[in-house]
This record gives C-alpha cells, structure tokens and sequence, in this order.
C-alpha cells in the first residue's frame, strides 16, 4: 500500500535507470487521487503509454528492475488491462494506449495532463481529475463510486468532461458505453452529488437507446 505520491519517486528513478529510451508515463487512477489529497492511500499504479514502442520499453525496463509479471484477473480484462508487474509493495497495472474497453487515451487528455517529473529517459504526467471522474465511470471496481465523490471536491470541468465523451464515442465508433457513464453517474445522483451536464448525458443516452431499437425493428 502506497501512503503519500513521493514514495513513488523510488520506483520512477528506478525505471528511468532501466530505461534506454525517452518514455512518457500517464497516470490515472488512485496514484493522481494520492497526489491531489482526494485519497489516503493506493495499491496499484495506473500507467498509459501512448505507443506500442514505448510499452516495449517499459515492459524492458520493469523486468530488468526485478519485476515479475502477473496475469489479469476476470475483474481486469475487461479493462484491456496489457499487463500487471509487481515487486515489494508496488503493483504496476500498464496500459498501451487503450482503457476500458476501447477508451483511448486521447489527445485532449495529453493537454490536459500535468506533468510532475523529468528524468533522464522518463517523463511522467499525471492525467486531470477531470478525466480520472471519467475513467471511473467506465469501470465497476468497489471503490471506484467513492472515488468520484472524491474527486468532485477537486477542480471537474464537466464542459471538457462532456466534450471528450462525444470524442471518445466518436473515435471508437462504440456509442454503448454512455449508458455505463449514464448508470454510474445516476448513482452519483442518488448521493447528492451535482453533476451539471447529466442532462446532455441524458439525452446522448436516450439517443442511443433510439437508434438501437431502430436496429432491432430492420
């Protein structure tokens, strides 16, 4: 379990000595809470590369630091989870490109990152609160409901949120997935939680399930 962001300094240096080539890591997940305060602790360490040729690198350099991979579990597959590494107290869960079933890093969410360490090989970016509220809209760990709760109290720009789901379904062609954020952000309601755009997300959805059922009916 990881307490405060700077512990994970000793896995950056790590990586970055390992590496022979310039990588940029994006970071999702509870390791961007831990940094902002929205959360007291982290087990794993969410990880985005932007290539198949950084992934490579990456998965390199992890091994050559005495990591050892791990297979996904049923509740990760779904997530297009690449790989898992672990060593002592660090569980690394690597992403090439791809989340959630098809919802890729974006070149929005890349603008949007900050970037909080430059090494020499290694460049690390932490993705926007905004686009964390996101990710975890998509998936259905425990926890991940409490998470967003978090994050509203953070700086949410629910215009570029709204925004990159319209590009996100657009780039994947895979218009399914508003009903999942639909879903997650209802719950949200029920605990009180002001969501400004739930209307247009609405309506996107109620988009959707009209279009399915004209498929249905030819």
């Amino acid at each position: 379990m990881i307490l405060k962001f700077e512990k994970l300094d000793e896995f950056f240096n790590e990586v970055d000595k390992a590496l022979g080539e310039k990588v940029n890591f994006y970071v999702i997940g509870g390791a961007v809470m831990l940094y902002h305060d929205l959360k007291s602790a982290t087990k794993d360490i969410d990880l985005v590369v932007a290539s198949q040729k950084e992934f490579v690198a990456t998965e390199k350099a992890l091994k050559s630091a005495g990591f050892t991979t791990k297979l996904p579990s049923l509740e990760y597959k779904k997530f297009d989870l690449n790989q898992i590494f672990i060593k002592e107290d660090f569980r690394i869960d690597l992403f090439e490109r791809t989340v959630c079933n098809g919802f890729i890093l974006s070149e929005g969410m890349k603008k949007r990152a900050r970037k909080v360490r430059e090494l020499e090989h290694l460049t690390v970016s932490l993705c926007s609160t905004t686009d964390i509220f996101l990710f975890k809209t998509f998936t259905e760990r425990e926890g991940d409901i409490a998470d967003c709760v978090s994050l509203t109290q953070s700086a949410i720009d629910w215009d570029e949120m709204l925004d990159e789901i319209n590009k996100q379904m657009k780039i994947s062609g895979n218009k399914v997935w508003i009903t999942y954020i639909g879903e997650r952000m209802d719950l949200l309601l029920e605990r009180g939680i002001r969501i400004p755009i739930m209307g247009k997300v609405d309506k996107l959805r109620e988009e959707y399930f009209a279009e399915a059922e004209k498929r249905l009916a030819t």
